[in-house]
């Protein structure tokens, strides 16, 4: 039996770049449509949030000239190419899915709110929150935090290209250690990159556990689902 009811998965958008250097590859795509299949079988409600990094990132966009908030709306499109893309992946693999929208693009898809999320996931279907909250200025890591707020998800699994939280970037400190578990006030003591500051406030504030873990290492997923220990638990 799965351990969690209802989840928030967060995926980065620039791990749907798989080998490539820019856009979505489709190898990777269906790996991650498979692995949410996997869990989707075992009666787990999925709503989930994807980043557009490997797209569009407004933040870098606004630092070669942007507009700040042109560069922001121009990130939630591209979040919003992502999760069309996961949509088709699921259905292609026989998993409905639906995309709900933080601003109103109809017929590309529906404008979101809270209630017909939840209605939609108790239907049985995977429910893709794209275009961040709607709003400059917020990245989606705040978006992810506020959708699992709002659908009373269990939890929030952030799928990464690393296992874990370490004390320093695994991948420029060889000697950076490994936490299973960590609070939140010691990831905002430590300044930890788990995610952004408002973000990670508001997990906390509202009592929402987050699990990092590696996503691209098949079978993962469902590892976490079923309450192995692999990653790390941030929690009060």
């Amino acid at each position: 039996m799965a351990t969690y009811k209802r989840i928030l998965l967060k995926l980065s958008g620039e791990s749907l770049m798989g080998e490539k250097r820019y856009g979505i590859d489709e190898s990777r795509l269906a790996q991650y449509a498979a692995q949410i299949k996997e869990i989707h079988e075992r009666g787990v409600q999925i709503g989930i949030v994807i980043g557009g990094g490997n797209i569009f990132r407004g933040l870098s966009g606004a630092g070669k000239g942007f507009d700040r908030v042109k560069g922001d709306q121009m990130g939630m499109l591209a979040t919003v190419i992502n999760s069309l893309a996961l949509s088709s992946a699921l259905v292609a693999v026989g998993v409905k899915a639906r995309v709900l929208t933080a601003i109103r693009m109809e017929p590309i898809g529906e404008f979101y709110n809270k209630w017909k999320a939840i209605e939609r996931m108790e239907a049985g279907e995977v429910v893709i929150m794209s275009a961040g909250t709607g709003n400059p200025f917020f990245t989606t890591d705040t978006g992810s935090s506020l959708r699992g707020i709002e659908i009373e998800a269990d939890v929030m699994l952030k799928g990464t290209r690393v296992d874990g939280i370490y004390t320093a970037d695994p991948e420029k400190d060889p000697t950076a250690t490994k936490f299973d578990r960590i609070s939140y006030d010691e990831v905002l003591e430590r300044g930890l990159k788990v995610m952004d500051l408002t973000a990670t406030c508001m997990c906390k504030e509202n009592n929402l556990p987050i699990i990092v873990f590696d996503m691209d290492t098949p079978g993962n997923l469902r590892k976490v689902v079923d309450g192995e220990k692999i990653g790390t638990l941030v929690h009060n």
